[in-house]
């Protein structure tokens, strides 16, 4: 097994959108060959602009595919209050999906993505119970053998050295069930800071630790804390000895993102036992590419 997630956040089309920044990225993501993109939210600026929406779908074709995407609260609609009560999420799913817990699957390789947008607030987000239920729906049809990601705009831990922004509000539950159900890496953004980490200490009694991919704005000049004024993507390369994610920085000079410290865990799902075969394996009926309504 040897896989390649490129991880965006935050791309933001609006007034604080770099097209420089973009093109160069969307180039530099082609050399790279990913298995998945996975961009974790917030793809506009203002839900309530057509063209921030058009423009973003645009970019998204330059983007290498497939692509796993899930909503941040930017995509919830501001300006009009009956959308924002009532349809929160309309624009998100005309114009990105509307399909908001999407799955991925490869051979030995899971990911699942929520949402934790919602209408009741500016800037935080929410694990509400239907949220719960569809998660832990998708978390358990995967076998201990398997690689599990699970995704959320909105973060469970503070990176160092940034103002501190609205978490999930019952983070909590977020973190029960990556520890219920022993997500391996976990991919967010919200914060418009890169940060890598895990979630060792975030919940007492439990001696499962998922790893924290949090990344900075991709697109926008929109950073924040150690981050202000950069522009970040994450490359996760998962293999039989572990995962490994790179945070990549853009260099205005070399019209490129360069990468930064490589953060290496090992291996910590269990393989098969000898003399499975494939078809009893709890992942072998699922297709290479899954979307589920």
């Amino acid at each position: 097994m040897h896989y390649r997630i490129l991880h965006l956040s935050d791309l933001h089309t609006g007034w604080h959108f770099d097209l420089r920044v973009a093109e160069d990225l969307a180039r530099q993501a082609h050399e790279i060959h990913p298995d998945l993109v996975v961009i974790s939210g917030d793809f506009v600026l203002r839900a309530d602009f057509t063209s921030q929406w058009t423009a973003v779908v645009a970019y998204l074709k330059m983007l290498p595919q497939p692509q796993l995407r899930i909503p941040g609260n930017h995509d919830v609609s501001l300006l009009n209050g009956f959308y924002r009560l009532f349809s929160p999420l309309k624009r998100y799913c005309y114009y990105i999906s509307d399909n908001l817990n999407p799955v991925f699957t490869l051979p030995g390789l899971s990911v699942v993505g929520g949402c934790t947008a919602h209408g009741l607030t500016l800037d935080g987000g929410r694990l509400y119970p239907g949220q719960v239920r569809r998660l832990e729906e998708k978390l358990t049809q995967f076998g201990a053998e398997t690689c599990t990601v699970m995704v959320l705009h909105h973060h469970v831990v503070d990176p160092p050295h940034t103002q501190p922004r609205r978490k999930i509000a019952n983070a909590h539950t977020a973190l029960n069930l990556m520890h219920t159900h022993r997500v391996d890496l976990f991919l967010c953004g919200h914060t418009h800071a890169s940060y890598v980490g895990t979630t060792r200490g975030l919940l007492p009694n439990t001696t499962h630790e998922t790893i924290i991919s949090q990344c900075g704005t991709s697109t926008s000049r929109r950073g924040r804390g150690q981050d202000r004024g950069k522009n970040s993507f994450h490359l996760i390369t998962i293999n039989n000895e572990g995962i490994s994610i790179v945070p990549h920085f853009y260099e205005a000079a070399a019209k490129k993102f360069l990468p930064a410290k490589e953060h290496q865990f090992p291996r910590c799902w269990q393989q098969p036992e000898i003399g499975t075969s494939p078809s009893t394996s709890p992942t072998a009926h699922l297709a290479q590419e899954t979307t589920e309504p």
